[in-house]
């Protein structure tokens, strides 16, 4: 299977950043894409909604359905689903890309920071997951992608930030677990993360990150489609990283991707 043409793909948070690139990655394929997230309406300090992101997919050649969920809420997933469901006649991938991010120390993380976190990245996962996976048991070539890390214990990446750290690794072990579940019924549940920092609007989070150092959302995006091509079956608990699974498809010259070429590139968190 060389693309995703006529495959349904569920993703969390795409209406900007990198699952907006995965989703029209998808649309080249003529892929129907169900974006679904909290930006319905447009907000000058952070660009992109549901409905325009729903307009790009179009453009680039898939079907877009635009759905407005918070991924902590319940309700709002398994009706998201159902829509998607009523929509494209099934679900074949979902990708649990939606994420929060606070990279302070345990005296500057508020708990309303520190429980959004874990409700966001590792429960809604979950939840995302249990919401789709009844569709996904029954599609022909079924994916779990989420944009989490290889599993870590090693205290540099815990010290700094133990609510992101914890929430982010959270996702991991959920991936971890769904793979064990899932994998030997033919769910392909793997991970993917970028080896440098990606050039989106998350990293205004980071402090003193110049966005000269960073890879464009691209690179995610032709990682996880190489991923969501494969054949499903016995491709399950693995954490991928964006440049490696380019290289294992023959590209090798990642230099189109970088925002400065000129600039050395900033690793990303919880890689060696």
């Amino acid at each position: 299977m060389a693309n995703l043409q006529g495959k349904t793909l569920f993703i969390t948070g795409a209406s900007r950043g990198i699952g907006l690139a995965i989703a029209l990655r998808a649309a080249r394929d003529g892929a129907n894409v169900a974006i679904a997230a909290k930006s319905a309406v447009a907000n000058p300090k952070l660009p992109g909604t549901i409905h325009s992101a729903a307009e790009a997919v179009t453009a680039a050649g898939g079907q877009a359905l635009a759905l407005k969920c918070d991924i902590r809420e319940e309700d709002q997933v398994r009706a998201a689903v159902a829509a998607t469901v009523d929509t494209f006649g099934g679900i074949d991938i979902l990708v649990n890309n939606a994420s929060a991010i606070w990279l302070r120390g345990t005296l500057d993380t508020p708990m309303k920071r520190f429980d959004l976190m874990q409700q966001v990245n590792a429960r809604g996962s979950f939840l995302c997951a249990q919401a789709c996976l009844p569709h996904l048991l029954e599609a022909p070539n079924p994916h779990i992608l989420s944009l989490a890390p290889p599993p870590s214990l090693d205290a540099k990446w815990w010290g700094p930030h133990t609510g992101y750290t914890l929430a982010k690794m959270g996702m991991s072990l959920v991936t971890l677990g769904l793979a064990a579940e899932f994998g030997p019924r033919g769910v392909a549940v793997n991970a993917l993360w970028p080896r440098t920092v990606i050039a989106t609007d998350a990293i205004n989070m980071i402090p003193g990150v110049d966005v000269a150092g960073c890879r464009s959302p691209q690179i995610v995006a032709d990682a996880a489609h190489a991923v969501l091509v494969r054949e499903a079956r016995g491709f399950h608990g693995q954490f991928l990283l964006d440049d490696e699974v380019l290289a294992a498809a023959g590209v090798t010259d990642l230099s189109g991707y970088a925002v400065d070429p000129a600039q050395p590139l900033l690793p990303d968190l919880f890689l060696d």
